[in-house]
């Protein structure tokens, strides 16, 4: 198994603008190495996009984002050598086996092909590593997104909703792989409507905390910094 010498992921003052709203304001955050962070809030609090910012795919309105002491957006590349996103999108190729699939995502990580197979049995997928995208259920398609946590190794673990799909023992593969990756040092970020046990070291981040007041909103709205 892989131990990861990890640094704390943090944000200080990140406000975060979509379609011209502002979404949350002010918002601070940290994780030290071997943690989890849950992010919590209704429909629109900006998880998602929370998720987005932390894995470097869009900017932060205003503050900043940092592994250890170098912000996150000062080197993309590195950031996203360390990270794995796994969003809403659909990880199964139609025409794909399960094997290829993650074989063609792990050598675009530059991971070993070895790993693929365990990653597969582990995730629950042995069974049907050979069967093509078209025929895996929704929540085996979900495994199969999950799987590339495992088949290419990083500290940086953002998640969306991972749990959506799964069956019962789906949700404890989760939670038991998600332990294993703090055992290792890992840091875990995700964010979810249902309960996943993580254990004494995760803490929660409650979004509706930094909704935007509504001076900011206005201030925003006359193109000035509160």
């Amino acid at each position: 198994m892989t131990e990861f010498q990890c640094s704390r992921f943090s944000g200080a003052g990140v406000d975060c603008a979509r379609g011209g709203r502002l979404v949350f304001a002010a918002l601070d955050f940290a994780v030290e190495p071997g943690c989890a962070l849950v992010l919590v809030g209704p429909n629109g609090s900006g998880k998602s996009s929370l998720l987005r910012l932390m894995a470097g795919l869009i900017r932060p309105t205003a503050g900043a984002l940092a592994w250890g002491d170098e912000e996150i957006l000062k080197d993309r590349e590195s950031h996203a050598g360390r990270t794995h996103y796994v969003g809403h999108q659909e990880a199964a190729k139609p025409a794909m086996t399960a094997r290829e699939t993650l074989g063609f995502w792990a050598a675009m990580r530059g991971a070993p092909g070895t790993g693929v197979e365990r990653a597969l049995e582990v995730i629950g997928l042995g069974h049907r590593m050979d069967y093509p995208g078209r025929y895996l259920s929704s929540g085996q398609k979900r495994r199969l997104a999950l799987a590339r946590l495992l088949a290419a190794p990083a500290p940086l673990w953002l998640l969306d909703e991972p749990s959506v799909g799964l069956d019962r023992d789906g949700v404890a593969m989760l939670e038991r792989e998600l332990a294993a990756h703090c055992e290792r040092g890992g840091v875990v970020v995700l964010a979810t409507h249902t309960e996943i046990a993580l254990g004494s070291n995760a803490v929660e981040l409650e979004l509706g905390d930094f909704t935007p007041s509504r001076e900011a909103v206005l201030a925003r709205m006359a193109g000035e910094v509160v």
